[in-house]
């Protein structure tokens, strides 16, 4: 793991580092999941070896209970095996040239799982960056929404004051480095959280 970089706000804390988000020790983990819920590839998959059936088994009951996950909305499930107690499974858009929601979508996807986290009374949150995978979400594009968005659900909520985006290489975290950097400035030059970008609506 490389250089962390922190941005400190009142009451919360954001972190981005170059990690394995199943390797996290935070209350809480995002898995970055398809509508069915039944594990897949990347993330998904590997969030599901490591924390066993456990995790599946609790999927399968809420499928029962609502289908097919939507996307932009989360659920949460037991850790199962994994250091983190709680998955919570949320679908992000699929990229279709940014014309189809896609921006208003991926942004409720970080609402939403820190929603689900501050009903669970839980303290903190790691995040992989969500639909920039096989979903070929643009990685800055993805980048801006997940912080602006998840910078102003933090300023709302009641237990969650952590949240770690945890990347897959260098040049992904140098981009949320980047932003965070940008809205510590801000806030400094400012005296204030006022977020001097807001997410491109491409």
């Amino acid at each position: 793991m490389g250089e962390v970089f922190e941005l400190k706000l009142p009451g919360a804390v954001v972190t981005a580092l170059v990690g394995n988000i199943v390797q996290q020790d935070t209350d809480a983990i995002v898995n970055a999941a398809n509508s069915s819920l039944m594990g897949g590839g990347g993330v998904d998959g590997a969030i599901h070896r490591e924390g066993g059936p456990a995790i599946l088994e609790d999927c399968k009951r809420v499928v029962t209970q609502i289908g097919r996950l939507p996307a932009g909305q989360a659920v949460a499930t037991t850790g199962g095996n994994l250091k983190a107690r709680y998955v919570i499974h949320t679908v992000g858009p699929v990229w279709s040239g940014g014309y189809y929601g896609e921006p208003d979508l991926l942004a409720s996807c970080y609402r939403e799982c820190l929603s689900r986290a501050d009903e669970l009374r839980i303290h903190s949150v790691a995040f992989p960056a969500i639909s920039t995978g096989a979903f070929g979400y643009p990685l800055y594009l993805a980048a801006e929404i997940a912080v602006a968005t998840t910078i102003e659900a933090l300023q709302q909520a009641s237990h969650v004051h952590q949240v770690r985006f945890v990347l897959f290489d260098d040049k992904a975290c140098e981009i949320y480095r980047k932003l965070l950097a940008e809205i510590h400035v801000s806030s400094h030059e400012l005296g204030t959280n006022i977020l001097r970008f807001k997410p491109e609506q491409e």
